[in-house]
Parts: C-alpha cells; structure tokens; sequence
C-alpha cells in the first residue's frame, strides 16, 4: 500500500508541475503498476499484491466516459464548423456591456446546460463561444475557459444526469431524476446547487472586476447548417431520456454521443460529397486528453486495488468517532480536499458504500428509526457528492471538465499553470463547498 501510495503521489506532483506532458506522465504511472503486477516483478520485488493485472487494465477505464467525450468531441467539431458557437457569441456580446459580464453571462449559461449534460460535454460545447468572443476582443481566453470549467463542475451534481457522480450515486441510492429536485419532502441537490452558484459568481466578478473593455461586433456570423445545433439539443434530450429507463447498458451515454457524431460525420460526407469528411473531424478530436483520462483511471484503481482508498475511509470513521455533525464535515470536506487531486468517479464509487455502512453503524449505536436513518444516510451521501463534486475545482488535474479545457487552450496555443488555475478554482470553490455545507447541515441534519 505504501508503494502505491507513493507512486501516485508522485505521479500526481509531476502531473502539476509538468503541464505539458500530463498524458504521458499518467500513462507511464499506469503503466508501471501494470509492469509491477506481473508475477516474476512480484516475486523478485517480495510484493504481495497485484496493482493492475493485465486482465484489469480494459475494465479499469470508465469508457461510458471516455465514448461520450470522445462523441461529443465530434459532435462539437461540427457544431463549430456549422458556425452556431460563433452566432451565440455574437449574441452574447450584443446583450452585454463588457467583457465582465460576458464571461459571467457565459459561466451561468454553461452552468445550466451542465445540469443536464456531462460537465465535459458542456465545456466541450461553450468553449468554443468563449474562444470566439476572446478572438474577436482579441484578448486571452484562459480566465474565459477556467470560468466556464469550474461554473460546469458545480452544476454537475445538480441533476441526475449532470455529472458521472451524480448518475453513481442515482444508481447506488436508487434516486430517480426527480429526486434531486425534492427528496423525502425536502429540497435537495438542484436548489442547493443554485444557491452555492450564486455565491460563487460572486468570486467571477471579483476576478474579473477589472475587464470592463466595450464588447461589440461588427458582423454577425450566419449559421452553416443547422443539423449539427438538432444533433446537440437532441444529445441533451437522449441523455435524459436514457436516465429513466431501467437496465441501460452502461454504455449507454457513450453510445448515445458517439453514434450521433457518426450520424454527423458521415452525413456531412454525404453532403459534401467528400470522403475525407471523417478524417478533419477526427483531427479535432484531443486524443491528448482522452489518453490522461484512460491512464488516471487505470492509476486510480491501482491504488484502489492496494487498499490506499479503503484506508482513507477507515481513517475517516475514526476520525469522526461516531459523531454524526464530524462524519459529516469531514466526509464533505476530506472529499473536497482528496477530490483535488483524485478522480472523484471511482472516488465516490468506493466511498459510496463506505458512507453507507458508516451511516447505519451510527444508526444502530444511536437506536434511530427508518425514516430518521433515510434522513442520515442522504446527508452524507449529499454531503460526499458536493465535495466530491465541487472539490474537483481546486486544481487543473481534480475533474474531467478542468483537464478538457486545458486541453482546449492547449490547442489554442495557451499553457496554463497549476498557480493560474487556482487563483480562479479555490475561491470558487471555496464560496460554493461552504454554501452546500451550511445548507445540507440545515435542510439535512
């Protein structure tokens, strides 16, 4: 356990420090628990346990994750060239006075959308807005991208189908769609997830409280084609279709994003009558991004297989020594602060049946009837989702949405350090965690 905990953290100190090689630093790690898990290297080294058996490695990658990155990817590419992300923008820029408001404009809008679509997916699709509007401003996009990262991630837990974690614990607690609305007759995770966004775009307009350049076009652009803004909207209407009905394939929202990129792609080639259609919208695809993805979930279940997570959750219940007020602070908490740095999906996996043992052992000792134990159960399992959720904020590398836009201004030319992220991500954190910490405690206690 030991030796896997210290090659992830140094893993995860070369992924700050050397943006530019993430993917690489990552496959490497994963690589070398892969490396370390075959007999004869167990055997010569005296370890006991395998890290990443090689029959592991396929299922160890999320790629219902990876298929709809990988889908909606495409279905951007040709969401751009049909000239739509160029005609918002334009829209954007008429209806406000400075480029202050059109990024907040922009981080709330992206903060909807993602209540409803995958936190990368919704980056993947407002980046482009951003991108424009900072070509046609002719400033820099990265507090743009930063922004509309970080707006995504908080409303992921809003909705069942907001985020991976959000449709985990849906699954887990058996939570339908309506549910994170009001549950057990309460508010629940949307209306709280709306008030900790009003407190962080407080944050937004501190940062950016100093760009008051005019914003104004001279031509606005005329949209292409309008197939590929149908196959968007109908993407977001699939996907919340899927979360009702009962025994999906897991794959299912992979399946749905990438069979309706290959819809588009080969009808743009039958349009076009070109067959290198598929070729240009594959070049825009970041094989980057999806290679850190793959390997950070191939690393994080390495250390899984170790015991490194599973003694973190041990470590939490003593900590809290059966005291529901402490369990729950430093569920949501200790989740912000190992969220930072470690992929919250198979985080919240193994933790969700962590917090339900701890929630009934609390239970028995306290002799609380069903209905008051529901209630206690859906505090921590609230409480693990917001920090886990949110807490991904912090740092470039702490969720899916933050690695995308990096790897998007990447493309665009812009490297952004770990120093530069942060001075946006932990103020907005910050202002939203400690907004659904007071009012889970209050509704949920």
């Amino acid at each position: 356990m030991y030796l896997a905990l210290t090659i992830f953290a140094l893993t995860y100190v070369l992924l700050l420090a050397y943006s530019k090689y993430r993917a690489y630093i990552a496959a490497g790690a994963a690589l070398l628990f892969i490396v370390l898990s075959l007999a004869p290297i167990r055997d010569l080294l005296g370890l006991t346990v395998t890290f990443m058996p090689l029959s592991g490695v396929f299922a160890a990658i999320e790629w219902n994750v990876i298929l709809m990155i990988f889908g909606t990817m495409g279905l951007v590419s040709l969401f751009i060239e049909s000239k739509m992300p160029a005609l918002m923008a334009d829209k954007i820029i008429e209806k406000t006075p400075n480029v202050k408001w059109a990024v907040i404009a922009l981080a709330i809008f992206a903060g909807f959308i993602s209540a409803f679509v995958d936190n990368v997916a919704t980056v993947l699709m407002v980046a482009p807005i951003a991108l424009t509007i900072a070509k046609k401003l002719k400033i820099s996009p990265v507090k743009m991208i930063i922004a509309i990262a970080v707006a995504s991630n908080l409303e992921g837990a809003a909705t069942l189908v907001g985020d991976t974690t959000s449709i985990l614990l849906g699954g887990y607690a058996g939570l339908d769609f309506f549910d994170f609305f009001f549950y057990l007759g309460k508010p629940s995770m949307f209306w709280i997830n709306q008030i900790g966004l009003l407190a962080a775009v407080l944050v937004l307009f501190r940062v950016f409280r100093k760009d008051s350049q005019p914003v104004r076009i001279e031509d606005r652009a005329v949209v292409t084609d309008y197939v590929p803004s149908i196959l968007m909207v109908l993407m977001i209407v699939l996907l919340i279709t899927a979360s009702f009905i009962p025994n999906t394939p897991a794959l299912i929202n992979g399946y749905i994003c990438t069979g309706l990129a290959v819809f588009g792609v080969v009808r743009k080639a039958i349009v076009k009558k070109n067959r290198e259609a598929f070729m240009e919208t594959v070049k825009d695809v970041d094989f980057f991004t999806l290679l850190l993805l793959a390997s950070l979930f191939v690393v994080v279940k390495s250390i899984e297989n170790a015991g490194v997570i599973t003694a973190i959750s041990q470590l939490l219940f003593q900590v809290s020594g059966g005291n529901v007020f402490v369990i729950f602070t430093v569920i949501l908490w200790g989740s912000v602060l190992l969220s930072a740095f470690i992929d919250n999906i198979p985080y919240v996996a193994t933790m969700l049946p962590v917090v339900t043992l701890i929630a009934a052992n609390i239970a028995v000792q306290s002799g609380l009837e069903a209905a008051a134990q529901q209630q206690l159960v859906t505090l921590l399992y609230f409480g693990l989702l917001s920090g886990a959720t949110l807490g991904g904020n912090m740092t470039p590398i702490g969720a899916s949405a933050n690695i995308t836009g990096i790897g998007i201004l990447r493309k665009e030319g812009y490297e952004v350090t770990t120093a530069e992220f942060m001075k946006i991500g932990v103020p907005f954190t910050l202002a939203a965690v400690t907004t659904a910490y007071v009012l889970l405690w209050v509704i949920w206690s």
